[in-house]
C-alpha cells in the first residue's frame, strides 16, 4: 500500500495531513505549502506572469497549470480545491477576476475585469441542512481556444464556450455557447454567428 493510500485509509492521519496543508475553518493553503510544495507540484510556462497582488489558493491534490506567456493580473483569485485549473498559452485573466476549478481555458483565451468562473455549485438538495455542509455539485467549465469573456460576466458550472466565441460584458452564461458565436445578456444568448465562408458575423434570427 502506497503512502497516499495509507493516509486516506487512516482517518486520524488524514485529518492531521489536511490540517497541516490548510486550516479547517479557513480553507487556504498554509504558507509552507505555497512557498515550498506548490512550486514543485504545479506547472508554470515560460514567460508566464502571476501578479503579486493576486490570491492563488491552490492545493497539491489538484492540478494548477498555466501555459507560456499567460498572465494573471492583480487582485485575481484562483482556487483549485474542488478541481483542476488549467490555463493554456497566452491566456489573460483580467484584474479582479475569480476562477474556481474545475476550469479549463484554451490557448489565446481571456477574461475581462471582474469575471467570475466557477466549476461547482453548493449542494442544496437536502432542504433541512445548510448548503455549506452538503456535497458540492461539481461540473467542469471548459473555455475553448481564443474565447474572450467581457468584464463583469459570470460563467456557471457545467458550461462549455466554443472556440473564438465572444461573450459580451455583464453576461451571465448558464448554458453552453457554440463556437464562432457572439453572445450577450442575462441569461446569455447567441446574437451573431460567424459565416465561415464569408468571414462575416451574421445576426441570428430571434
Amino acid at each position: 500500500m502506497g503512502i497516499v493510500q495509507k493516509i486516506k485509509s487512516n482517518p486520524k492521519i488524514k485529518e492531521f495531513v489536511l490540517w497541516s496543508i490548510a486550516p479547517k475553518r479557513n480553507p487556504r493553503p498554509r504558507l509552507w505549502v505555497r512557498w515550498f510544495l506548490n512550486p514543485f507540484v504545479h506547472k508554470k510556462g515560460k514567460g508566464a506572469t502571476i501578479r503579486c497582488r493576486s490570491r492563488i489558493d491552490v492545493f497539491p491534490w489538484n492540478r494548477f497549470e498555466i501555459g507560456n506567456l499567460t498572465t494573471i493580473e492583480d487582485f485575481c483569485t484562483v482556487n483549485n480545491g474542488s478541481g483542476n485549473v488549467l490555463l493554456g498559452n497566452r491566456v489573460r485573466v483580467g484584474i479582479g477576476s475569480v476562477i474556481i476549478g474545475p476550469v479549463t481555458m484554451g490557448n489565446g483565451s481571456g477574461l475581462g475585469q471582474h469575471v467570475f468562473v466557477s466549476g461547482f455549485n453548493h449542494g442544496y438538495k437536502d432542504g433541512t441542512k445548510n448548503s455549506s455542509i452538503q456535497p458540492l455539485d461539481i461540473k467542469p467549465v471548459i473555455i475553448e481556444d481564443e474565447v474572450h469573456i467581457g468584464a463583469n460576466s459570470v460563467v456557471t458550472a457545467g458550461v462549455t464556450i466554443g472556440q473564438r466565441t465572444q461573450i459580451g460584458a455583464g453576461s451571465v452564461v448558464t448554458k453552453s455557447i457554440p463556437a464562432f458565436s457572439i453572445a450577450v445578456g442575462n441569461p446569455c444568448r447567441v446574437i451573431k454567428r460567424l459565416n465561415q465562408e464569408t468571414g462575416i458575423w451574421e445576426r441570428v434570427d430571434k
